[in-house]
């Protein structure tokens, strides 16, 4: 018995630590990510994502980095809370593809809302930091 406990141990523990640092890494900016859409920080929001960011709503609106932060920092996207499930993960070289179903609640202008939306997000390593370089949402009915 104490066989197959140490084996079990051994097959869950290969899975956690078969994530590469690199993906640790990109996790963890899908995190931040997250957490900056929920505060709404201007600083965060533009600290992770790239000059370059091509935003796409699941409505079919495409924004900047400076509309997108805008949209959210004035409470018109106003995210409560974000979770995903079903998430994959490509990395290739220093661009990483980033596919979820997310699920969130919301508060957009005041009004309270929920989501449900399937997310492509294209992320670029730049000067060694994973940024946000595009975002691409549909809805799930």
């Amino acid at each position: 018995m104490k066989k197959l406990f140490f084996i079990l141990l051994l097959a869950v523990s290969g899975t956690i630590v078969a994530q590469s640092k690199t993906e640790q890494k990109l996790i963890m900016a899908i995190n931040q990510l997250h957490a900056a859409m929920i505060s709404g920080s201007r600083e965060a929001l533009s600290a992770i994502s790239s000059e370059h960011l091509s935003y796409g709503h699941s409505g079919g609106a495409v924004e900047n980095k400076e509309a997108f932060i805008e949209k959210i920092v004035s409470g018109k996207s106003d995210f409560i809370s974000i979770n995903t499930e079903q998430q994959t993960i490509d990395i290739i070289d220093n661009v990483a593809l980033v596919r979820h179903t997310l699920i969130g609640e919301t508060n957009d202008n005041g009004k309270p809302g929920s989501l449900k939306l399937k997310v492509l997000l294209v992320w670029k390593k730049e000067k060694g930091e994973w940024k946000l370089l595009a975002r691409q949402a549909i809805k799930l009915t």
